[in-house]
């Protein structure tokens, strides 16, 4: 728990809501000049034990449950970022789904232009896998030159003829992902749709209801894959999130024609740490 930086983001939006716009008086009391709501106020409106809100802002409730966490937090108006960074001050932990249903289903203009500067195929899909925005390489996967609306189900169902192997190289790393999404976003209705025609089909509920899974995401995977001009071959999977957006995903997928080499998989990334930059060294003399 990071007590301080937890109260100065509790402290500072609670003085931004006007508790008139609650229905409640401007405390007076001798020694309260603070703005917004008091401290007693929150207290009332979440419906809680007198002083709970107290102990939270000053960090003196250690693992306050997620729930009162999510309505202090729609209390205060907070986006999912500063929603985020509350879980972190006082739980240590990212939270455990969004705040709003509608989080992650949006991201900035400007992912489309920079998508356009990848020469990979590339593209953006929201929290659901709706297509957000995608480049002309992403395009050029398919034959008749039109980008799937959601990526899931198109990898799940439509897709199958592009996704070489996919019963054992694609399915069973596809559907995992699908399992975490909803544990997150369990009334989000597009996941749920997939989920319902998942268990309709036969041979994908199969593989889902006998494959919990603990893989989420497809970052440096590398799997077969038909390309609709350029024939058989594999990528290699990069994915990432829009920081604004949780649970979108920007998925570049770098692609090699022909057999996979042996062993070709490119070596990790990591700071070398035994030859450090040089520091410029501050001069010390008054």
């Amino acid at each position: 728990m990071d007590k301080q930086a937890l109260k100065q983001l509790l402290k500072e939006r609670r003085a931004l809501i006007s508790p008139e716009a609650h229905g409640l008086s401007r405390p007076t009391g001798q020694g309260r000049r603070a703005p917004g709501l008091s401290q007693h106020q929150v207290d009332q409106l979440l419906n809680r034990a007198l002083g709970t809100y107290r102990r939270l802002e000053s960090g003196q409730y250690p693992n306050p449950p997620a729930d009162l966490l999510r309505a202090v937090a729609r209390l205060f108006g907070l986006n999912e970022q500063e929603w985020i960074s509350l879980c972190r001050y006082a739980l240590g932990q990212d939270p455990p789904g969004p705040l709003h249903p509608a989080s992650g289903k949006e991201v900035p203009g400007v992912w489309q232009e920079a998508l356009a500067a990848i020469q990979h195929p590339a593209y953006v899909s929201d929290a659901s896998w709706d297509l957000l925005a995608c480049n002309q390489p992403f395009l050029d996967l398919f034959s008749d030159g039109k980008a799937p609306e959601n990526t899931m189900r198109w990898m799940l169902f439509d897709g199958r003829p592009q996704l070489t192997d996919w019963a054992t190289a694609w399915a069973p790393l596809i559907l995992p992902q699908l399992r975490a999404a909803l544990a997150q976003r369990p009334d989000d209705h597009t996941l749920l749709a997939i989920e319902h025609d998942v268990l309709t089909d036969p041979v994908t509920a199969a593989i889902y209801q006998s494959n919990g899974g603990g893989y989420i995401h497809p970052d440096g995977d590398e799997r077969p894959f038909h390309h609709a001009k350029q024939g058989p071959g594999w990528v290699t999977m990069c994915a990432a999130q829009p920081l604004t957006a949780p649970g979108s995903r920007l998925i570049i997928l770098i692609y090699h024609p022909g057999q996979r080499r042996a062993h070709a998989r490119t070596p990790v990334l990591r700071a070398d740490r035994r030859n450090p930059p040089d520091v410029p060294q501050c001069d010390a003399t008054p």
